[in-house]
């Protein structure tokens, strides 16, 4: 679940259910032999304007959100990773959004222009209270330019696609002496640093 809590009465004033999100945008039955990641909540991250918000989750989708007053509309989802999305972080001042999976990937969407694409009204998914080792000395890796194509990531593709080659348990994108770069830690004892020199 995703909540809007309100910090002066101490209790939430929106709740989403990803899993029942996620029933509701099944077009066909699930057939009995087929298993799915379910739609549980990794991380969050606000963009720096505050009123949106990107949620990733373990069935390698990305949802970005509008706080509308005291609930909030889901304005965008698309499949982000083939694995579970373990991380998401909005790059500081703008709306790219930096998202690392399971799969071992990192990636770089522009979120505003999709975001400013769709209208303001409500959604019915609203709801209202009911891999290969890495080196310590990674400085680049492999940058891959080519993306996959739109029938992964519905109508938005990822501006950058990085095969950090293990599991992303935390990145931040930050400035180191002027120029912005992305900070990775997975499961080996390095900090990883990718530089974002076109971004």
């Amino acid at each position: 679940m995703v909540m809007l809590w309100s910090l002066q009465k101490a209790r939430p004033l929106w709740i989403t259910n990803l899993q029942e999100d996620e029933a509701e945008e099944m077009e066909s039955p699930q057939s009995p032999g087929q298993l799915f990641n379910p739609a549980l909540a990794h991380s969050i991250s606000v963009a720096a304007c505050g009123d949106i918000f990107s949620c990733g989750a373990e069935d390698g989708k990305v949802r970005i959100f509008r706080v509308m007053g005291v609930k909030c509309e889901q304005e965008l989802g698309f499949k982000g990773h083939t694995l579970g999305v373990s991380q998401v972080c909005f790059l500081p001042e703008s709306c790219l959004l930096l998202t690392g999976g399971n799969d071992g990937k990192i990636m770089l969407w522009d979120t505003n222009s999709e975001v400013e694409k769709k209208p303001k009204s409500p959604t019915k998914r609203t709801h209202r209270k009911k891999p290969k080792r890495g080196t310590c000395t990674k400085q680049g890796g492999n940058t891959d330019a080519s993306v996959t194509d739109e029938e992964e990531h519905g109508n938005i593709l990822p501006k950058l696609n990085i095969e950090h080659g293990e599991k992303v348990n935390w990145l931040l994108g930050t400035k180191i002496k002027g120029h912005q770069n992305i900070l990775v830690a997975d499961q080996t004892s390095c900090i990883s640093v990718y530089p974002l020199n076109e971004f």
